[in-house]
């Protein structure tokens, strides 16, 4: 019996901004200058396009002489009939200063969003007022490099939820990824070729496992 195959998102993926406290502080004293010169009132969303998808397991590519960061992040899954799954993602940029205008060249290379292995209940993990209580953790080649604690949201999972359905449609199949928190200097852990990147939380049978390698160089 062939084993089942990773879960994939069968929609359109969302990620999250500036949704985690340490970060907005950090930002803050940048958010009144030109030329928005106000905080964001609204989610500041982007999308990992298809392209970027990289089953569970998978190698993720790359490229030559760009510094690249990892983030980890649950993503929120839109079910039929108004069911909801979670999955935790391996986010994947080349690393940028920029937030107000998410760079689509640095967040959708090709293979940057290592997907996680399985959808589970969101039932399973408390519900929406549960995530509240969720740690993610990150390891790099076995070592603890980051964990992501959800009560640190500056929107928490219902609040983004529903500020996001208050200017667009969120259809089945589609995800809402509720961002990744910046280590203490602002920055996000970087990985390099030959890299194992694990990100894992309780309630999810399986880790999100991905090794890096590197682009071949042009002939």
């Amino acid at each position: 019996m062939n084993p089942p195959c990773p879960w994939m998102p069968a929609g359109t993926v969302y990620g999250t901004l500036l949704n985690f406290q340490r970060e907005w502080a950090l930002w803050a004293p940048r958010m009144n200058e030109a030329p928005y010169k106000s905080p964001p009132r609204a989610p500041v969303l982007y999308v990992k396009t298809a392209n970027t998808f990289t089953p569970a397991g998978g190698a993720i590519v790359l490229p030559a002489g760009a510094p690249v960061q990892v983030s980890a992040s649950l993503g929120l899954v839109m079910e039929a009939g108004g069911a909801w799954g979670a999955v935790l993602f391996n986010d994947v940029a080349i690393a940028h200063e920029s937030y107000y205008r998410p760079p689509i060249k640095a967040r959708c290379v090709d293979g940057f969003l290592g997907v996680g292995a399985v959808c589970a209940p969101l039932a399973q993990l408390g519900g929406l007022d549960g995530l509240a209580e969720l740690q993610i953790e990150l390891h790099i080649n076995g070592v603890h490099r980051q964990t992501t604690e959800l009560a640190a949201m500056v929107r928490d999972a219902a609040t983004l939820l529903a500020d996001v359905n208050e200017f667009m449609t969120l259809r089945p199949g589609d995800v809402l990824m509720l961002g990744s928190d910046c280590l203490e200097d602002g920055s996000r852990p970087l990985v390099h070729a030959g890299d194992m990147v694990e990100i894992t939380a309780p309630g999810f049978a399986l880790p999100t496992l991905h090794s890096f390698t590197q682009e071949e160089a042009a002939a």
